[in-house]
């Protein structure tokens, strides 16, 4: 490999490290707000949590927690990616 590839492998590492970062932090506000919706529906009165400010609640939350599950996936991907570009610059 010659150095022109191996710098271009570093600067392509770098780029994906950063986003995985920025992925992590999006996941991190995710979770901020999906557990702000909880404690909100949490705190209703239980005659409301059947009402359709309830049902909104809950379904916010579980759209939350998708969020939440298809960051990770996308982190883990680039950790893979990541991985493979260790792989190959040696």
């Amino acid at each position: 490999m010659n150095a022109e590839r191996r710098k271009a492998i570093a600067a392509l590492h770098t780029q994906l490290d950063l986003l995985k970062g920025q992925i992590e932090d999006l996941k991190g506000e995710v979770e901020t707000l999906k557990d702000e919706e909880q404690e909100y529906y949490d705190n209703m009165p239980e005659n409301m949590q059947g009402g359709d400010k309830g049902q909104a609640a809950e379904e916010k939350v579980g759209q939350l927690e998708e969020a939440g599950s298809n960051l990770d996936e996308a982190i883990s991907a680039l950790e893979n990616a990541l991985s493979s570009l260790d792989d190959a610059s040696q």
